[in-house]
Order: C-alpha cells, then sequence, then structure tokens
C-alpha cells in the first residue's frame, strides 16, 4: 500500500441541504457558479457572497435527487441556513441542516476501494459516480470524497479501512493545502472576494451566469484587474500550527499585508494557504504573527492564474 494511500473522516464541514421544485432557480440567484452546469455526474465548489462581494461561506455543491447538498466549514452551517431561509419563502424550496443524514469519508489513491463499493469514478475532476445512496466526487488533484448516509458510517469505515490506512484529518487538510484549494471559515467570514481565494481559477466562479448576490463587485475585479490581494501558498518550519485567519506580516507596510486560509502539518514543518499583498509577496520578507514573528518561505500553487480561460465559465 503506497504511503500516500489514505482515508479519513471528513468532520470538519457540515452539509446544507435545498429541496424542492424551485431550488436551482433559487440558488442560482444566491451563488457564484452556475447551476446550470450541473446534473447528477457533477460537482462544483463554490461560494455565497454579502453584496459588497465578500465570502460569507464556501462549499462543494452536488445535486441530488430533488435539490442540491453544500458542504461547508460545520460552523458556517446555523447561519447560512438562517440567511438562505429569509429569501427561500418566495419560492418552492425547503432548506435544511443534514449535516447529522450525511457521513463523509475522503479518500487519497483509493479509487480500488470506491470500485469495491460500486463505484466506479471517473479521472476528470469535478465528476460524480453513484450507486444506490452511496455518491463518489473526483477533486481536482486526484483525490475523492465518498458521501453515504449516517446510518453506513460504521460499516463503510470498516470496509474502507480493509484497503486503506485511515489517517488523521491533517493529512486530508495538507493535500487541500498542496492542492491550492482555500476554503471559508467562521474566523474568515467575510474577509475575501472569490477572487482572492482563487476560486475562479477553480472553477467556483461563472461570469455567464447573470445575476447573483455580490456578482457586481466579483465581475469588475475580474474584468478590471484591480485585485492587490490573492492566494499564496507558504512553509514555516515548526511552531504552533496558525489558524485560519491568523495575520501576516511585512516591512513593507510594517502592518498586517493578509491572513491565513488553511494550514497544515506536513513532514518538513507547516504548509499554509494564504491571502497576501502582491507587493508584500514581491518583497519575499513575510513573518507569521508579527513583524518578529516566524519567516515563511514561498512554494509553487499547482495551477496557473489565466483570466482569459476564467471568463469563459
Amino acid at each position: 500500500m503506497s504511503a500516500s494511500a489514505f482515508f479519513c473522516l471528513l468532520d470538519h464541514e457540515g452539509v446544507l441541504a435545498v429541496h424542492g421544485q424551485d431550488a436551482a432557480k433559487f440558488l442560482q440567484g444566491q451563488l457564484t457558479c452556475n447551476l446550470h452546469y450541473l446534473n447528477a455526474e457533477t460537482s462544483s465548489l463554490g461560494a455565497r457572497c454579502t453584496p459588497k462581494g465578500r465570502m460569507v461561506s464556501s462549499f462543494r455543491i452536488l445535486p441530488l435527487a430533488d435539490g442540491f447538498a453544500l458542504a461547508m466549514a460545520r460552523e458556517l452551517v446555523e447561519a447560512q441556513l438562517a440567511d438562505l431561509k429569509k429569501y427561500a419563502v418566495f419560492f418552492k424550496a425547503q432548506l435544511a441542516d443534514e449535516s447529522a443524514a450525511w457521513v463523509r469519508f475522503g479518500l487519497s489513491e483509493g479509487d480500488g476501494a470506491l470500485l469495491a463499493l460500486g463505484l466506479d469514478l471517473p479521472q476528470e475532476a469535478e465528476r460524480v459516480a453513484r450507486t444506490g445512496e452511496l455518491l463518489a466526487v473526483r477533486l481536482g488533484d486526484g483525490r475523492a470524497e465518498l458521501w453515504a448516509p449516517a446510518s453506513e458510517a460504521t460499516s463503510l469505515r470498516q470496509r474502507l479501512a480493509a484497503q486503506l490506512r485511515e489517517a488523521p484529518l491533517n493529512d486530508w487538510l495538507l493535500a487541500q493545502v498542496r492542492a491550492g484549494v482555500g476554503q471559508v471559515f467562521g474566523t474568515t467570514r467575510e474577509l475575501f472576494i472569490p477572487q482572492m481565494l482563487n476560486l475562479q481559477a477553480l472553477g467556483g466562479v461563472s461570469f455567464k451566469k447573470g445575476c447573483y448576490t455580490g456578482q457586481e463587485i466579483v465581475a469588475r475585479m475580474q474584468y478590471l484587474g484591480r485585485l492587490k490581494r490573492r492566494l499564496y501558498r507558504l512553509q514555516l518550519e515548526g511552531g504552533e500550527l496558525p489558524a485560519a485567519g491568523s495575520e501576516l506580516f511585512s516591512p513593507v507596510h510594517g502592518s498586517s499585508v493578509g491572513e491565513v486560509a488553511l494550514a497544515a502539518r506536513g513532514a518538513n514543518g507547516i504548509e499554509l494557504l494564504a491571502v497576501l499583498q502582491d507587493n508584500a509577496v514581491e518583497d519575499g520578507r513575510l513573518h507569521l504573527g508579527s513583524l518578529e514573528g516566524p519567516a515563511l518561505q514561498l512554494l509553487e500553487l499547482p495551477y496557473v492564474l489565466d483570466s482569459d480561460r476564467e471568463i469563459q465559465r
């Protein structure tokens, strides 16, 4: 078994579900992704924004038989549910926190385990495979998510453990950092616009779908190129794992120049994603917590930003 092959429980996220005949119509006006691109065999990343374009949640969205499921940081579900219900009254749509109804596992190099469950998952990013009540989703870096009814949690865990090493959540988050996929947590709510997390490069923003909350700001940033803060990948030698929202500093400004979006421990220290001001990155002197804090080194992201390609979605 490969050392990089593992599975883990994705219990840091919850599931917000929207059911009903108007579910797609309702969410189309709320989210950055284009639901017209989704079907039973596809999924997408996406976000929900304030009118000023600030992300109040980020998620992975999957079509269900009568609606959609959105997996997001668990601490965001309750607030998002309450807020969305204010607008859902005008649609034939029902919203619910279905976190307790689902169990979700993350798999790295786990295609054999999925096949044993009857899930022949295509290699293309965002593809979905289904059998019975089980769902599998292909991520952009080749990993996969397995979704199932919560009642199947124990049996699925045993079946996965027969073929894969069970790993701590940190291993999954480390792979997410290396894939360059940022995420909104409770501590970073309303800090970022989608392009600050490179969401448009990951298929989570559509510039052809029309209006949604925050669309004007998001589109302006894309077409006018005024964004001066972006997602970068960095490394830190040892120390305490920084929480999402922890500030980074640079002598270029003598003050905070960005915030941690996601961090995890690796074999050679801590790896993290952070939204940083471009001129501070160009200078290269970046420190965690204060100007005297631990120094960070820049690492490469696994994808290239291409605004011409991004606006075609």
